[in-house]
């Protein structure tokens, strides 16, 4: 269910916010409790709060930021260019990973 949009705190995080700007406010109902002890586990590896956990999940489950198809395919096209000299083999690899190592 989405509530009415309220106000940012001035402060959030010791950050001060933009008073303009709004925030939705979200309430699940009927999450299964194996899953909300999930959730708190996960919040407390990760030093949440329980809300910022699951933000931080829906973040990475939808995307935060959508992803520009043609800047996207330009820096692959750009790495390439700077990789095209760089003839890597597996023994090169191998040594690379053991320099430095006793």
């Amino acid at each position: 269910m989405l509530t009415a949009r309220v106000p940012f705190p001035r402060f959030q995080n010791g950050c001060e916010l933009e008073p303009e700007r709004t925030m939705a406010n979200l309430t699940i109902k009927g999450m299964p409790d194996p899953l909300y002890e999930r959730i708190r586990e996960s919040a407390a590896q990760n030093h949440r709060s329980i809300n910022s956990e699951v933000i931080a999940r829906l973040e990475v489950s939808l995307g935060s930021v959508r992803l520009d198809p043609v800047v996207l395919l330009e820096q692959a096209r750009a790495l390439r260019r700077r990789l095209a000299g760089m003839n890597l083999t597996e023994a090169a690899l191998r040594a690379a990973k053991s320099e430095g190592r006793p």
